[in-house]
């Protein structure tokens, strides 16, 4: 457990959410985690990393202008139960002047096997016009740092994967 206002970097460099538990209406009648809520633990760690990156919740009141995600990934590894803890990680692996690319993983806290990964593609957007918009120099500059935090970490192997159509 991290220390109260300690920042969530791990040695890797990535962000990382505190342990979450799965609550017993996440379950599905397979008996294991539902799809939902797996987007639900890796949406709640994008907001831990637009707040650090100065882009989240507060940055939207004050500007006028938000993060929107507008396609992901996610790859289903392992299954979560009842009673597990999962912790989520996010690792920022690049940015453009509008997008932002994030690739996360979700492991069980007990061993820290792996159980999913979502990769996701972000846009900035005024949020008065409804438009795609440049992101602004300090959330630019905050992303520039947080690649450069967790280059070491190196692209994760399962980026940019796709599903190919049946033949």
């Amino acid at each position: 457990m991290r220390e109260p206002n300690e920042p969530p970097f791990g040695p890797d460099g990535l962000i990382w959410s505190e342990p979450y538990d799965i609550e017993l209406g996440w379950l599905d009648y397979n008996g294991h985690l539902n799809m939902a809520y797996y987007h639900v633990m890796f949406d709640r760690t994008v907001d831990i990393a637009f707040d650090l990156l100065g882009l989240g919740r507060d940055y939207r009141e004050r500007q006028d202008a938000s993060i929107f995600n507008v396609e992901t990934h996610v790859v289903y590894r392992r299954e979560i139960s009842a009673h597990d803890r999962v912790r989520v990680s996010f690792h920022l692996v690049g940015r453009d002047d509008k997008r932002l690319h994030g690739f996360q993983t979700m492991v069980r806290s007990v061993d820290d096997q792996l159980a999913a990964t979502s990769e996701s593609l972000f846009i900035h957007v005024d949020l008065a016009t409804r438009q795609v918009s440049s992101l602004p120099a300090q959330g630019l500059a905050a992303a520039d740092e947080m690649i450069a935090r967790q280059a070491g970490a190196g692209m994760p192997t399962m980026a940019g994967r796709r599903i190919a159509p049946l033949d």
